[in-house]
Parts: structure tokens; sequence; C-alpha cells
């Protein structure tokens, strides 16, 4: 049986990047280990907004996984593009993201900040409330189902005034 990529790629690794260097104390020899630091010089922020310095003039920063989302929000990357409307069929989509925090890389997160995605994402969480209300009603689905069979039937309800809490059609005649 084939190993998959990930197994290779774990028995095959070559081990962490250790420096030793020795070091005379006291008239004996001693291998001292220097931790491994690396630093990377690259302008990750894409098209963000926030002015940037002049390369000569920029600092090292050190990210790591307590400042991470400070380190995102002071950077503020964006990426803007466009991308086939597969959702309408029609020509192009532009979207326009911008990123405070490694938590608006889920795809929840990234569908709320392109409009047409976040319309059926909303939709998709009525239908989940929709399903958690009718959980344990009976006759819920029956109807549902009669609902959605009769064409008619949907009209009349969608054109029909919403109800009020007490039952009662809203703007009607109040005694």
């Amino acid at each position: 049986m084939a190993k998959s990529g990930q197994r290779f790629i774990k028995e095959n690794r070559a081990p962490r990047v250790h420096i030793e260097y020795e070091v005379e104390t006291f008239g004996s020899l001693q291998k001292v280990e220097l931790p491994f630091v690396m630093g990377v010089m690259s302008d990750l922020s894409g098209k963000s907004h926030v002015e940037k310095k002049a390369l000569p003039d920029r600092d090292f920063v050190e990210f790591d996984m307590d400042n991470f989302d400070q380190r995102m929000a002071a950077v503020a990357p964006r990426a803007a593009f466009n991308v086939d409307n597969t959702l309408s069929g029609d020509g192009k989509m532009s979207v326009d993201l911008t990123f405070k925090s490694i938590d608006d890389f889920s795809p929840g997160e990234v569908a709320k900040k392109v409009p047409a995605l976040a319309k059926l994402l909303e939709q998709r969480q009525q239908l989940n409330d929709l399903m958690l209300y009718m959980d344990g009603k009976d006759g819920a689905q029956e109807l549902l189902d009669r609902l959605l069979k009769d064409p008619d039937l949907m009209k009349s309800l969608a054109a029909a005034p919403p109800q009020s809490e007490s039952g009662d059609a809203q703007g009607g005649s109040e005694s």
C-alpha cells in the first residue's frame, strides 16, 4: 500500500536546525547551542491602506502566538481582486478583503466580507434556525412540505400582512 504524503514527510524530514559552536572557558572546550532565529523581510500586507515606512527605516517586528492578532491589525493586510461571478453567472465580482486577525481567514469571516456571500450565509443561518425551531414539533414538516408543493399557498402567505405577537394582523383597526 502506498504511503501518504504526510507520513513520508514525517519519516524523511530533516531534523530541526541546530547551530553549535565551541567555546573555551577556563581551559576546557564546551559546545554551546545557539537558538534558531529567522528574520523575514517581505511585504506581506498586499494592498493595505496603512502607510509603509521606507525600506531602510523599517525595523524587525517580532510575531508570536500572543501578539499575532495585534500585529495583524497594525499591518492590516488587504487583498483586492476580481473573480468570476458564479452566483449570478454574469461578469466579474469585485472582492476586497482586509484582515485584522487570524480569525479573519476563516471561510465564514471571508464570506461575511463579500456582500453576495454574506447574503447567502445569512440565509443559511436562517435555515439552520428554522430547523432548530422545528425540531421535535409534530406536523411542522408536513406543513412545510405542503407549503413548498403549493405555489398558490406560498404566494398568499407571502402577500399576507405580518402577524403581531397576539396573532392579529398589523395595521388593522383598533377598538
